[in-house]
């Protein structure tokens, strides 16, 4: 079983990448967003691996990070959840926004992710409420974290990173942002008060 590749990014399409790891070239499925975190093509990179073997296939899924493979493997414990719904979550919510999905209940924010509709939403913050905390923001290092301190301000400032992500800011840009803006304008903001900081800081 293949747990980690280390070598050169050789190509990156829309749900893969090839590693060229000492002349050989491994396909390996990504999210969305870790494939958009990757070094350029022709640098170096370090991806951990899940590998699932089928009669007659194996596939590689590839992560960044420990808990981005974590929250795969736990995603589908969900029934109706496989490798591409789970990569689809993942690309869909940072670490961050599906643990608050989870703590708040929030089934609105779960079906945003491809492949997942009302239904399977609610059966996964319903299954995953007592197997995420292990998995909680607090795994998570980033800009956002910082957000999760406040539920209640929380809610509002990862209202405002999605509507910036929306609005074309990539969302670390728009988590840095709002991490900033968060300790300036403080817990009572409200989210449209917060996306118009969000702008002015962005366009700095």
């Amino acid at each position: 079983m293949i747990g980690k590749l280390k070598g050169v990014v050789d190509s990156v399409d829309e749900e893969t990448l090839i590693l060229d790891v000492g002349g050989v070239g491994y396909l390996v499925s990504a999210s969305a967003r870790t494939l958009r975190a990757l070094p350029s093509v022709g640098e170096r990179a370090e991806l951990l691996i899940e590998t699932h073997v089928r009669e007659d296939a194996i596939r590689l899924y590839g992560f960044l990070t420990v808990a981005e493979r974590d929250w795969f493997r736990l995603l589908q414990t969900v029934q109706g959840v496989g490798a591409k719904v789970a990569l689809g979550i993942l690309g869909a919510l940072s670490a961050e926004a599906l643990s608050a999905a989870i703590a708040r209940q929030d089934k609105a924010m779960m079906a945003r992710a491809p492949g997942v509709g009302p239904k399977l939403a609610a059966r996964l913050v319903l299954e995953l409420k007592d197997k995420a905390p292990a998995l909680g923001a607090a795994d998570f290092a980033g800009p956002e974290a910082s957000l999760e301190r406040t539920p209640k301000f929380a809610e509002a400032a990862e209202d405002a990173v999605l509507a910036l992500v929306g609005l074309g800011y990539a969302q670390p840009q728009a988590a840095a942002a709002m991490a900033k803006i968060s300790a300036r304008l403080g817990p009572e903001a409200e989210t449209a008060a917060l996306i118009r900081a969000g702008l002015k800081e962005l366009a700095q």
